[in-house]
């Protein structure tokens, strides 16, 4: 089966959630999610880094704080340097997805920063594919699939609430999605890449 990491921080638990429904959508393509959260900046993040390079797409993750990715992750980021030297992460896909209290607070730069990450390992990016909501704002409810209205990667938005109740089911399922896409593309993409490592060989 194909693997799929999914690496994450969440401070609060929000981002967290969207891991774990990304992971199910992973699961409902049949495959293999392998579920990665960043406790803290002082941790070894040498077996996250290990498990990212056995698999065959990674999803990286993280609330956005101050317009971006959370400081912890961005240790993270950093501590990735000995792969991108050695180019262990060339040619994987990658997606991202972010969350954060209100509808922009500039989402869309975590997201960036998050694909600029990818890039700089050589990775392929792949993004969320549901075209936003054909409603009006008053139409916009919890429930609408990526209510937010992000291309490049999965936006939630979450409430001061619990984690239960927030992010709320649009979102949810919006993640749910993503993961099917990822692993439905990491398929295809590892199917298609097996005549040409043959003819290499």
């Amino acid at each position: 089966m194909t693997k799929v990491a999914i690496v994450y921080h969440s401070g609060y638990g929000h981002t967290a959630v969207l891991a774990d429904k990304i992971a199910e959508g992973v699961r409902d393509a049949g495959q293999t999610p392998v579920v990665l959260k960043i406790e803290n900046a002082a941790q070894d993040f040498a077996p996250i880094i290990e498990q990212i390079t056995a698999a065959d797409a990674v999803v990286f993750g993280a609330p956005t704080y101050m317009g971006d990715v959370s400081g912890v992750f961005k240790v993270f980021a950093d501590a990735t340097a000995g792969a991108f030297f050695t180019g262990a992460w060339k040619d994987k896909l990658a997606a991202g997805f972010t969350n954060s209290h209100s509808f922009a607070g500039d989402k869309g730069h975590a997201l960036e920063s998050l694909t600029i990450l990818a890039a700089q390992h050589g990775m392929n990016w792949v993004n969320l594919g549901l075209a936003p909501p054909g409603v009006t704002a008053a139409e916009r409810g919890p429930d609408t699939i990526n209510r937010v209205g992000s291309f490049i990667g999965l936006a939630g938005q979450s409430d001061n609430a619990s984690p239960e109740i927030s992010p709320p089911a649009g979102d949810r399922e919006t993640a749910r999605l993503f993961g099917v896409r990822i692993a439905e593309a990491a398929v295809r993409w590892t199917r298609g890449a097996q005549p040409a490592l043959s003819e290499a060989a």
